[in-house]
């Protein structure tokens, strides 16, 4: 099969064919590697693994429990306004 790279955002792409998919048990929305091996680019599925929640991806990002880092939102003084801000 020939296909084309195309503009996908700030990055490039390709389309599979569905039926690609479907032989080597790959569904929308399922977790994979892209390697590169001998100059070529390989796509394996990950077993096992589920889609991270963002507190714990925050929590693996920073080493610790998110909520030991985060503290609680003050309001801030920014003094008196200096033009036609509305507050």
């Amino acid at each position: 099969m020939t296909t084309t790279i195309v503009k996908w955002g700030n990055s490039q792409g390709i389309r599979l064919p569905k039926v690609f998919l479907q032989d080597i048990n790959i569904s929308e929305n399922d977790m994979v590697d892209v390697l590169i091996e001998n100059e070529a680019i390989v796509i394996k599925k990950i077993y096992g693994k589920k889609h991270l929640t963002t507190k714990e991806r925050l929590t693996d990002f920073y080493g610790r429990n998110i909520k030991d880092i985060t503290k609680k939102q003050e309001e801030v003084d920014w003094g008196k306004s200096m033009g036609k801000e509305v507050w």
